[in-house]
């Protein structure tokens, strides 16, 4: 987040005074690598062609709303993968889940297969040794996107380059073979994949194969292959060793193997083949339309429509005819997307809208961004939604007597377009994803999926969320109220729900910050 003027000039004398003026190499021993095109006789590649032969033209979609799924399709493609595994991520922890999928990687690695990981290098904060480490396999190479030049104290060196460094790369894509890959909105971390002790994410994925998957494979390449995606080693000024990453193996070996017993590792203990097996009735089929910023634009002005998701999106609003559903966890609309709406109920269009409430969400700043735009929202004849976290924890119940999670939060992206057609991604409706960071999705022209999706969502809405509304209070005058469906009946609340005097003081404070560009 952009500080006040004062502070940031406090901050950045510390960094350089602490850090030095370290600047990022400008010799890269960068190789340019594409996605390999002749993957039509790989397992994934025989696998799906009897499919697309009997759907032509279309795609194959798995929506992956289930976290343990999600983590499954995954290893699912690192197991099945023989030439390639293209990996691109905002954030990859140091945790149960995401141990499991490095040690899936190595072992495509160990098998001949090339692996190319790309990561943000704020998001992911992950160790540089580590990352050596692996990229010293002869069959990895890691890139960090945009990276902080200043690895010994690198959120100082942030601060002093942060007109640079405040772009990033929010992009979430997992490509297999050329032939299949899951787009969507979780990151690689245990609370993407219900196994975090503390909160799990309520998400969403595609796993799809077809005629798009060589779109999405371009797409990496085209971040792979920018200026700003830097070679792990070049970074570090030195290559990883073989005795690295022998220790990193055996680490991971180690770890992995002690956790065999864990719930969690039990939990998703089933042969991985079922996500990839068409006969259990969970795949879809349409057409797709692979949407996605380009990596210049983290050096263009921000509100810039050249090479944006956004602007492809461009005429959808005319298209809509009867009803629009937006999930966006991080969701703050600005005057201009409030007047958006409002052009859309104007014609009939029925707009749903169900984000974070302040009991949900994990970032405070942006509900205080959100926040001052629901009046007008409702105003403007939208159907506004707050997550409740205990509703969601009610419907886990087994989940979390198994993985410990102990609240929900939403983390999905996804947006319906009058039940046929939806897109699934990395995107949020706020200005950070809009005009900051690069992000990546999937537009989805399958009716089946989407009539699907919409009915599951407005099926639950009342049962999961609070439902917003303006009312006159005492004095007669209108004052917004969160409507709480329970088994006794309706209950109406005036405060925001579920969350302590102090919580609600804090976004407050946040909310006279001149900070909603950043959020």
């Amino acid at each position: 987040m952009r500080p006040l003027n004062l502070l940031r000039a406090v901050l950045v004398t510390g960094a350089l005074a602490i850090g030095g003026c370290a600047t990022l190499p400008t010799d890269l021993a960068r190789t340019e690598s594409n996605a390999l095109s002749d993957t039509a006789d790989t397992r994934l590649g025989r696998a799906a062609a009897p499919r697309l032969a009997d759907h032509a033209g279309d795609n194959g979609f798995r929506p992956l709303p289930d976290g343990v799924d999600a983590l499954l399709a995954r290893l699912a493609l690192a197991k099945a993968a023989d030439r390639t595994l293209d990996l691109q991520y905002y954030i990859w922890r140091d945790d149960l889940t995401g141990r499991h999928l490095s040690q899936a990687l190595l072992a495509a690695a160990d098998r001949g297969v090339r692996v190319r990981v790309l990561l943000d290098d704020i998001g992911t904060s992950a160790d540089d040794a580590v990352l050596l480490a692996l990229d010293a396999h002869p069959n990895i190479e890691i890139r960090l996107f945009n990276p902080v030049a200043n690895r010994s104290f690198r959120m100082l060196g942030m601060v002093s380059d942060f007109e640079r460094t405040n772009r990033r790369m929010h992009n979430k894509a997992f490509i297999a073979d050329n032939q299949a890959a899951i787009l969507g909105g979780r990151n690689i971390g245990d609370e993407y994949f219900d196994a975090g002790s503390d909160v799990a994410f309520g998400d969403l994925d595609v796993l799809t194969f077809g005629p798009v998957v060589p779109s999405v494979s371009a797409s990496f390449d085209q971040f792979w292959n920018a200026q700003a995606s830097v070679p792990i080693a070049a970074l570090a000024g030195h290559a990883g060793n073989a005795a690295a990453l022998a220790a990193t193996r055996t680490a991971l070996d180690a770890f992995v193997n002690a956790e065999r017993e864990s719930p969690y590792v039990l939990g998703v203990a089933t042969a991985v083949a079922h996500v990839l097996d068409e006969r259990d009735g969970q795949w879809f089929w349409g057409k797709a339309r692979l949407l996605h910023d380009d990596p210049e634009k983290i050096r263009r002005a921000p509100g810039e429509a050249e090479g944006t998701l956004l602007s492809q999106f461009s005429g959808i609003g005319n298209e809509i005819k009867s009803e629009l559903l937006v999930v966006s966890p991080y969701f703050i609309p600005g005057d201009a997307g409030v007047a958006w709406f409002r052009g859309l109920t104007e014609r009939g269009v029925k707009v749903t809208i169900l984000t974070n409430s302040l009991a949900a969400s994990d970032v405070g700043a942006v509900h205080s961004g959100y926040k001052r735009y629901r009046e007008a929202l409702l105003e403007a004849g939208v159907r506004l939604y707050e997550l409740k976290p205990s509703a969601i924890e009610q419907a886990m119940e087994k989940k979390k007597k198994l993985f410990g999670a102990s609240r929900a939060s939403l983390h999905a992206k996804t947006f319906l377009f009058d039940r046929r057609v939806m897109f699934i991604g990395s995107l949020n409706l706020d200005a950070r994803s809009i005009e900051l960071n690069t992000e990546i999705g999937l537009l989805c022209d399958s009716a089946e999926m989407t009539e699907e999706m919409a009915s599951g969502l407005e099926r639950n809405l009342d049962a999961v969320a609070w439902r917003l509304a303006l009312a006159p209070n005492a004095s007669g005058r209108r004052q917004l109220v969160w409507i709480e469906q329970t088994p006794s009946g309706t209950r109406t609340l005036t405060e925001e729900p579920d969350v302590s005097l102090m919580r609600r003081f804090g976004v407050w404070f946040l909310g006279l910050l001149p900070i909603e560009s950043q959020l």
